[in-house]
C-alpha cells in the first residue's frame, strides 16, 4: 500500500469540461472532479485518475482472430494526454487493467511506447496491477503497487464487498435511462458517498450495467448515484431512475 498526502490548495484551476456542480463527487470526504473523458481529478492531491486503460486490447484481439484496428492504444493515450493538459496533475494513478494481458507491453509499437514513456516527464505515474495485468515490467517507467491509500480512500483495481472507502475500476459502469422514449446508455461512474466505481477509460472497452448482480453485492440498498458521460456534460442521475 502507498499512501499520500493532502497538498496545499493552489490558484490553478480545476474545472474540468463540461463542469457544474453535478460533476463534484464526494467519496469518504475527498472532493474529486469528474471528467468527460472518464478520468477522476483529485485535486487536493494534485493526481489524476483513470481505470481500465486496457491498452493493446485491439492487438489480442488480433491474435485470436478478432479484426479490430490497432490503434486503440494510440487513442486511449491521445485522450489520457488531452485530460492531463486540462488539469495539470502532479501524479497519474492508474487503477489496473492498464494493459489488456500480460504480454500487452510486448505488443506495443515503438510510437505508443515511447509515448508511455514520456508520461512520467509530465507526471509522477503509479500502475496499479490488475486482474488482466498483475505483473506489470519496470520498463514501463513509475512506480507499481496493488493498491494506494489517497488520504483516507484506498484506490484499488476491484472494489471489495464491505469495504469502507475505497474508489476501483473493474467493472466498467454503464447505465441505461429512458428519455421522450428513447433508451440512453452510457458509461459513467457510480458511487454512493464511501465507494466508487469508475468508468473503463480504455478506446475498445465495454461495459456492464449498474443493475447487475455484480453490482449489486457491492450496493446492495441500492442507494447509489451514477454520473453519465454525455456528450458535452456529465449527468448525475439517482438510481431509481436507472432501466434495466
Amino acid at each position: 500500500m502507498t499512501p499520500f498526502s493532502r497538498k496545499p490548495p493552489t490558484n490553478s484551476s480545476s474545472k474540468p469540461c463540461g463542469s457544474s456542480e453535478l460533476t463534484r463527487i464526494r467519496v469518504g470526504g475527498l472532493e474529486l472532479l469528474a471528467d468527460l473523458s472518464g478520468a477522476l481529478h483529485a485535486p487536493d492531491y494534485r493526481a489524476l485518475l483513470v481505470a481500465d486503460l486496457h491498452f493493446e486490447k485491439g492487438s489480442s484481439g488480433a491474435r485470436r482472430g478478432a479484426h479490430l484496428p490497432p490503434y486503440d492504444t494510440r487513442s486511449t493515450l491521445k485522450t489520457l494526454m488531452e485530460a492531463i493538459e486540462r488539469h495539470r496533475p502532479e501524479r497519474l494513478l492508474a487503477l489496473g487493467d492498464s494493459f489488456h494481458d500480460r504480454a500487452g507491453p510486448e505488443r506495443l509499437d515503438e510510437i505508443d511506447r515511447a509515448a508511455i514513456g514520456t508520461l512520467g516527464n509530465a507526471v509522477d505515474v503509479m500502475w496499479i496491477t490488475g486482474n488482466h495485468d498483475p505483473a506489470l515490467p519496470a520498463s514501463l517507467g513509475g512506480r507499481i503497487a496493488a493498491e494506494i491509500a489517497l488520504g483516507p480512500v484506498m484506490l484499488r483495481h476491484e472494489p471489495r464487498a464491505g469495504a469502507t472507502w475505497e474508489i476501483a475500476g473493474h467493472l466498467h459502469p454503464v447505465a441505461q435511462i429512458t428519455r421522450r422514449g428513447r433508451n440512453l446508455r452510457r458509461k459513467c461512474f457510480i458511487g454512493d458517498g464511501g465507494r466508487l466505481v469508475m468508468p473503463a477509460f480504455g478506446a475498445y472497452t465495454g461495459g456492464l450495467n449498474v443493475l447487475s448482480a455484480p453490482f449489486g453485492v457491492l450496493f446492495p440498498e441500492r442507494r447509489f448515484r451514477v454520473w453519465m458521460i454525455g456528450g458535452r456534460a456529465i449527468h448525475v442521475f439517482p438510481s431509481d431512475r436507472i432501466s434495466p
